[in-house]
């Protein structure tokens, strides 16, 4: 038995001499040198272990004149180790607890910018734009004369165009599947969402084609209500772009549709 507890002794002895100075001070609760320590790692962009100090002294320092500059830093930690999820998290919730730190500005800024991070490529899903766009439009209107706000604008139109390029490719995909009631009801709702798209024309001109086929396979019940809903979007298109390089080609199916509403109109008094 004697034999056992000087082993285990000499074990622990061996154990805690084997700590590095990093998870002895971890383990030593204090509290002041601690927070010293993290704020060292942090100016010398250790990042991860100034994050596992500044966890382990948050609940000593909460309501304390060190607190502000704690939980700054705290979440450029995750900031700058890619955790944009967290980052933005802990921004917005320094900006919310220190309502008059002079880092609140920032740290409002750098929730929506954390946001941005986390926005992906144009073609899988625009969430996190979106929530990006929201948080920089909150902070335009908090601080309208700051001088973020033309990065702002910059961010927003960044954001807003990798969700314009999303819904043009959605409706080109319906359009050349051949599903063509997505495709007009894909690009009218992106003439909604973005009524400056560069892009406006060439939309305009395949909701008129995607109708003018959706009517052409229609069956006969549908056909005329189908027809004339192309020849509106035609008038809509030639009043808006009457010197288009595609007239020639709305013509000819403008002709094709009051040719089809004839034969209709044929068949209806043969009965």
């Amino acid at each position: 038995m004697q034999r056992l507890l000087l082993f285990l002794f000499f074990l622990c002895f061996m154990m805690s001499s084997c700590k590095t100075p990093y998870e002895k001070l971890r383990t030593s609760n204090d509290p002041v040198q601690i927070l010293k320590s993290a704020n060292a790692y942090f100016e010398k962009e250790d990042y991860i272990k100034a994050q596992g100090l500044y966890d382990i002294v948050i609940p000593f320092y909460r309501g304390k004149k060190e607190a502000a500059d704690l939980f700054y830093n705290y979440a450029y930690t995750y900031y700058h180790i890619e955790e944009y999820l967290l980052a933005s998290h802990y921004f917005g919730s320094f900006g919310k607890t220190f309502y008059n730190s002079p880092n609140r500005e920032e740290a409002e800024y750098m929730e929506a910018y954390a946001q941005s991070k986390m926005s992906p490529n144009h073609r899988l899903d625009q969430s996190y734009s979106q929530r990006s766009i929201d948080a920089f439009q909150r902070f335009i209107n908090t601080y309208p004369t700051s001088p973020r706000v033309q990065e702002c604008n910059d961010q927003i139109d960044d954001l807003r165009g990798k969700m314009e390029q999303k819904a043009f490719e959605e409706g080109r995909l319906y359009y050349k599947i051949g599903q063509h009631q997505a495709s007009i009801v894909s690009f009218e709702n992106m003439i909604k969402d973005f009524p400056e798209t560069s892009r406006a024309e060439e939309i305009r001109y395949l909701v008129v084609k995607s109708n003018y086929i959706l009517a052409t396979n229609s069956v006969f019940a549908k056909k005329e209500e189908r027809f004339n809903e192309t020849l509106r979007k035609i008038s809509q298109f030639i009043k808006k772009y009457p010197s288009s390089s595609e007239i020639g080609e709305i013509e000819k199916i403008k002709n094709n549709c009051l040719n089809e509403l004839k034969e209709i109109s044929d068949v209806r008094l043969e009965k």
